[in-house]
C-alpha cells in the first residue's frame, strides 16, 4: 500500500503553516494527491439575550471572524503549495470542524493535523481534541504534526510502540509506506509478558519478522515502567533513540461525542516533540 490521497487539517491556527509544509513534502514523496480542508462552523444564535447586541450585529461579527479565518487559512494553503510539483486542492466545508474532518477522512488514506497547544494564542474553532476524535472515529491513520513543527522530515529512524493490540496492529500496517522507507525502525515494547494470545514466547520478536518481510530494517526494545506511566516512557525512549516518526495505537472510547484516551495516549499527544501516527 501507499498513500495516494493525503487529508491536511487547515485552520487559521499560527501553526498551520507546519502541517501544510511536511503535508506538501509528503504528498511529493508518495506521490499523492493533497486537499487542505479548512471547515466554517455554523453560526449558533444564544439561547438567551438581554437585547443589548442584536440579532444581525451578532451574526456580522461571525461572519467577519469566519471570513478571516478562510482567508488566513486559504493564504498558508496557497503560500505552502506555490511551485510545488504536486497535485493540490483547497476545499471548504461547511460545518464543525471535528465532524467534516472525519466524513472527509474516510476518502484519504493519511489524515494530517496539528498538535493542540497548551494555551492557544488566540482563540479558535478547531477543538482541542480533534487529533483524537479523528483517529478514534475516521478509520484512517492519522498523523499528529508538533506545534512547533518538525526539525527534519521525519521517516528516517521510526519507533513502533508496540503491545500487540489490535490498535498498534492497525497502527503498524498503516505506517508501512513510512515503515519500509526508513532507515531503521526501533519497535518498543513496554512491560511486555509473554503469552500465546497476544505477543508469544519473545515479546517483539513477531511483529519484528512480519516486518522484516516486507524489508523493514528492525531492531526490537524492551522496556519497563516502574511507576505504570507508559507514555512517558515511550517520550523518553523517542528522545533516547532520535528518532524523527513514533508510530501507535490510540486507545479510547466514545461517550456519546466525549472522546475518552488511555493513559499512554494522553502523555503522548501531550509531550511529543515528534510527528505521531496514530491509529485505532
Amino acid at each position: 500500500m501507499t498513500f495516494k490521497t493525503i487529508l491536511v487539517d487547515c485552520d487559521a491556527d499560527e501553526a498551520v503553516a507546519h502541517r501544510l509544509n511536511l503535508a506538501a513534502l509528503l504528498s511529493a514523496r508518495f506521490g499523492a494527491h493533497l486537499i487542505a480542508q479548512h471547515a466554517r462552523p455554523p453560526f449558533v444564535a444564544p439561547a438567551f439575550g438581554d437585547g443589548t447586541f442584536p440579532m444581525d450585529d451578532l451574526y456580522r461579527a461571525y461572519e467577519s471572524e469566519i471570513s478571516g479565518q478562510q482567508d488566513t487559512a486559504r493564504a498558508a494553503f496557497d503560500k505552502a503549495v506555490k511551485g510545488q510539483d504536486i497535485a493540490a486542492e483547497w476545499r471548504l466545508a461547511e460545518g464543525y470542524p471535528d465532524s467534516a474532518l472525519v466524513i472527509a477522512a474516510r476518502y484519504a488514506d493519511l489524515v494530517v493535523v496539528g498538535q493542540q497547544p497548551p494555551a492557544p494564542a488566540r482563540p479558535t474553532s478547531t477543538p482541542s481534541d480533534l487529533a483524537e476524535t479523528t483517529a478514534l472515529a475516521s478509520g484512517r491513520p492519522v498523523l499528529v504534526v508538533p506545534h512547533g513543527g518538525v526539525a527534519t522530515p521525519p521517516g528516517r529512524k521510526i519507533m513502533l510502540c508496540w503491545n500487540a493490540s489490535r490498535e498498534s496492529t492497525r497502527a503498524a500496517t498503516s505506517a508501512l509506506p513510512f515503515l519500509k522507507a526508513a532507515g531503521e525502525v526501533v519497535v518498543l515494547t513496554v512491560d511486555a509478558t509473554q503469552s500465546s494470545s497476544g505477543h508469544g514466547s519473545e515479546p517483539g520478536a513477531d511483529v519484528a519478522l512480519w516486518l522484516s518481510r516486507h524489508g523493514v530494517k528492525v531492531e526490537v526494545q524492551r522496556e519497563t515502567s516502574p511507576d505504570d506511566d507508559v507514555g512517558k516512557v515511550m517520550l523518553s525512549r523517542a528522545a533516547d533513540y532520535g528518532v524523527d516518526l513514533i508510530v501507535m495505537g490510540v486507545y479510547g472510547h466514545s461517550r456519546v461525542r466525549e472522546f475518552v484516551l488511555g493513559g499512554a495516549s494522553r502523555s503522548m499527544l501531550a509531550g511529543m516533540t515528534v510527528p505521531v501516527l496514530m491509529a485505532h
